[in-house]
């Protein structure tokens, strides 16, 4: 990420490049793990950019959270345990949070600047979910806690960059198989798999390596704004039957949480599996 005197630039090397009108810059620093720097943009409010590439604002950080989280936790309908690989800056622990019925939520983030660094300059993302009397943060690797965990979990949800440096375990074989080992017996997974347009491979990659380790894997798409190149993309699998379920059912457990959400609803939850024709095809 550069910055000029009035714009910030996300740049896809031989793509494109992304301006962001900026009204100030307010830290950058470096971490053991990866670069971090929080700009005030004009119109999405806060930035966080890790290692150049935008990863939530304070405008339109909902839809990816309530995306990632009603989604598996919804379609599971009894859920009690969570665990949450990765999402350090607590947007999908404060969803989570909103599920009465969850009794635990286990985080585990490698980077413990992330969570110091969201929580001072972006607070409204995690809202106080990190006091929360059911919020367990383990700051560590997210690949050697689901090899060595004992706790099973009805939802895993991992929000981690791309596969890329510290993030590569995350998409390997073994690691979906320690996170297969560590879910109840009809559990749910859910990770994010990158912009269809701007990153095609990452999804069909992704759904090529749980194939044969899930009993049931489908992927769902949805939009948010600054992650551009048009539809964003979720990997959804489970040891347990389908978990794409009919409108009724979601309405009927979307009841206790109705005026929490902005962005996810049963209608938008049901639509999000008909994926489009480019994204189905290479799911085989």
């Amino acid at each position: 990420m550069k910055a000029s005197a009035a714009y910030a630039r996300e740049k896809w090397p031989d793509i494109l490049e992304v301006s962001y009108e900026l009204k100030d810059s307010f830290h950058s620093e470096q971490t053991p793990f990866q670069s971090m720097e929080l700009v005030e943009t004009r119109r999405f409010g806060r930035m966080l950019l890790l290692d150049g590439m935008v990863q939530t604002t304070e405008k339109d950080e909902f839809i990816y959270h309530e995306m990632m989280t009603h989604v598996p936790i919804i379609s599971h309908g009894h859920v009690r345990k969570v665990l949450i690989i990765g999402g350090g800056d607590g947007g999908i622990l404060r969803e989570t949070l909103r599920h009465s019925d969850v009794e635990k939520v286990t985080i585990v983030e490698i980077d413990s600047r992330v969570v110091d660094f969201s929580q001072k300059f972006l607070p409204s993302i995690s809202a106080g979910a990190f006091d929360d009397s059911r919020t367990e943060l383990v700051i560590g690797d997210g690949a050697g806690f689901v090899a060595s965990t004992d706790e099973k979990y009805d939802v895993v949800i991992v929000d981690s960059p791309d596969p890329i440096g510290p993030a590569s375990v995350l998409f390997s074989r073994e690691f979906y198989k320690n996170v297969k080992n560590c879910m109840t017996q009809y559990g749910i997974m859910t990770r994010q798999c990158g912009s269809t347009w701007m990153q095609p491979d990452e999804l069909p990659a992704a759904y090529a390596i749980v194939k044969p380790i899930f009993t049931y894997n489908t992927a769902y798409v949805f939009a948010v704004p600054t992650y551009i190149g048009g539809f964003f993309s979720s990997l959804m699998c489970t040891n347990g039957s389908e978990h794409v379920l009919d409108l009724a059912t979601l309405e009927k457990r979307f009841e206790a949480i109705k005026d929490q959400t902005r962005y996810y609803n049963p209608g938008v939850h049901f639509g999000a599996f008909a994926l489009p024709g480019y994204v189905k095809e290479k799911l085989v």
